[in-house]
């Protein structure tokens, strides 16, 4: 599960407990990432950490030990219909250097024309209803 809200602590016990693996906050949406971090897994959750286009590879850096999968973000979120953001490519390799083993993923403007960027640079899971 993905959330993009502006206080995900409060849907943690939510989604553990309607049967969800996996929990996916925005960083830019949480004062505490290692707390929440700590409470999604000790909801028996996956971790995700996403990170929004302005946001530094490196603030998520500090985490990428203790999370289960890193999500670039390659168009603002919220809105449709956004075109894909290359630009966004480099953190996707930074991260791979960086963190070989994590699950890296992006999401957002990824098409036929699109999806060969992202497949360079390593990423392990390209997310788009369009594909």
């Amino acid at each position: 599960m993905h959330m993009m809200v502006s206080r995900p602590e409060q849907w943690v016990k939510p989604m553990a407990a309607a049967g969800a693996n996996q929990y996916t906050f925005h960083i830019e949406s949480t004062t505490n990432p290692g707390n929440l971090i700590k409470e999604i897994r000790e909801s028996g959750m996956k971790v995700g950490l996403a990170i929004k286009p302005g946001t530094t590879v490196e603030e998520l850096a500090p985490w990428a030990n203790q999370i289960d999968m890193a999500l670039v973000m390659t168009v603002e979120p919220g809105f449709g219909g956004q075109k894909f953001m290359e630009d966004m490519m480099p953190k996707v390799s930074w991260l791979r250097s960086q963190f070989p083993s994590l699950d890296i993923e992006v999401d957002g403007g990824v098409g036929p024309d699109t999806v060969h960027k992202c497949a360079e640079v390593k990423a392990a899971e390209i997310k788009n209803e369009c594909l």
